[in-house]
């Protein structure tokens, strides 16, 4: 289906993902494209993915190296997804009027298969996964409206491979209301009715140079992504959508 099947080029679009790279592993090509169809493009980024492991050349890496790190990969690879704006979740203008600027904390995971990630035991209070619903989509409210979004795109309910920071952006974007939810489908819906697909071939070396800026997470090797658990990701300039949820 064609980006413009979708979205008029005139919508105004908010991505909002858990971690940096996840913006550009599971939606840069969708955003390539929006952005060549003349469609405004945000990304609220909820967490710093402190708790993120790194990749062998950057185990020596302190937490506080390692979340400036995570921060320096984003902007450049946000840069090159020509994305117009970027806020972090809890900071201004992503957050409520009248409250003070929080930090939304990566919540951790641990593997419950090879594929599926669930909570860790150790999610600390100030976790996206604990935090209160309602008041984190007060903070997306904010940067919807100061961006004048007509649309927000974030994962379905199982959050693509599980991760609890995933599955917490659903419920804080399914809470928000005045802008239409569309869904980035995880493997265990795919084939359902409702959904679309937005494939542009055309974007995908800018997506792989999108995909460069992320050293200490993963290594991109042909048409295919090895992450820093060992999982290896195939590369597809395909986005299944789920539409009018």
């Amino acid at each position: 289906m064609r980006i413009s099947e979708l979205f008029a080029p005139t919508e105004r679009v908010v991505f909002l993902h858990a971690h940096p790279d996840d913006e550009t592993l599971s939606t840069g090509a969708l955003i390539l494209a929006l952005r060549a169809a003349g469609n405004a493009v945000a990304v609220v980024t909820a967490t710093r993915g402190e708790r993120g492991e790194a990749m062998r050349e950057y185990a020596a890496l302190t937490p506080e190296s390692l979340v400036a790190q995570r921060e320096c990969e984003l902007r450049r690879a946000l840069e090159d997804l020509a994305v117009t704006d970027r806020a972090w979740l809890g900071t201004p203008p992503a957050r409520a009027a009248g409250r003070p600027p929080r930090r939304y904390r990566d919540s951790g995971m641990r593997w419950v298969s090879p594929s599926v990630a669930g909570p860790s035991m150790d999610a600390g209070a100030d976790a996206l996964s604990l935090a209160d619903v309602d008041e984190a989509a007060a903070d997306l409210t904010a940067f919807l409206h100061a961006f004048a979004a007509d649309v927000l795109i974030s994962y379905d309910e199982f959050g693509g491979y599980g991760h609890p920071d995933h599955v917490a952006c659903h419920r804080i974007a399914a809470t928000v209301s005045g802008v239409r939810f569309v869904q980035v489908a995880s493997p265990q819906r795919l084939g359902e009715p409702g959904q679309a697909v937005i494939d542009d071939p055309s974007v995908v070396r800018r997506w792989h140079t999108a995909l460069a800026n992320y050293p200490s997470q993963f290594r991109v090797v042909g048409d295919q992504v090895h992450h820093v658990g060992g999982q290896v990701q195939e590369l597809s300039t395909a986005t299944v959508l789920i539409l009018g949820e």
